[in-house]
């Protein structure tokens, strides 16, 4: 790879570990009895969306690039595990991207690019991110925007 093509691969990761570090934020700013929180009686709970997320990284470097997968393993409503599965599945995530775009090796099933599933999962994890800040509003559990603005949009911004 071209030291122009190393750079951007370094940039494309710093986003990916930036998007883990405001899910990161959000899980640790969760008031009390946020993790049970529901946006309505049958929707996931906020817990359950983070697992949900940390499940999505997981199956999706086990198709696509199985050298790099790992157990997966569910969680009670917990957040110091439910960070540390974050963590563990947005390694396995960066890690199969890294090498997969190092090496030329297409992904196993799916994406045209490695990067791809990169920009799949923070959509998606943007998706659910929404979906957990609702659910806390309607439980009467906000996080407020002056507490999140540090939190998420300041990681983004942020130069090195």
């Amino acid at each position: 790879m071209s030291d122009a093509a190393h750079r951007l691969l370094d940039a494309l990761l710093d986003s990916w570990d930036r998007n883990n570090t405001v899910l990161l934020n959000l899980l640790r700013a969760l008031p009390e009895g946020g993790l049970e929180a529901r946006a309505m009686a049958d929707s996931p709970s906020v817990s359950e969306m983070f697992t949900h997320m940390h499940h999505e990284r997981m199956v999706s470097v086990f198709e696509e690039t199985p050298e790099f997968a790992g157990e997966l393993r569910m969680v009670e409503p917990d957040r110091d595990r439910i960070a540390l599965m974050l963590n563990e599945s947005a390694s396995r995530v960066r890690d199969a991207v890294k090498s997969r775009v190092e090496t030329g090796r297409a992904m196993n099933l799916n994406y045209d690019h490695p990067i791809l599933l990169l920009q799949l999962l923070i959509f998606h994890e943007s998706y659910h991110h929404g979906q957990i800040k609702l659910a806390l509003k309607l439980a009467g559990r906000p996080v407020t925007d002056d507490q999140a603005g540090p939190l998420t949009w300041d990681v983004w911004r942020r130069k090195k």
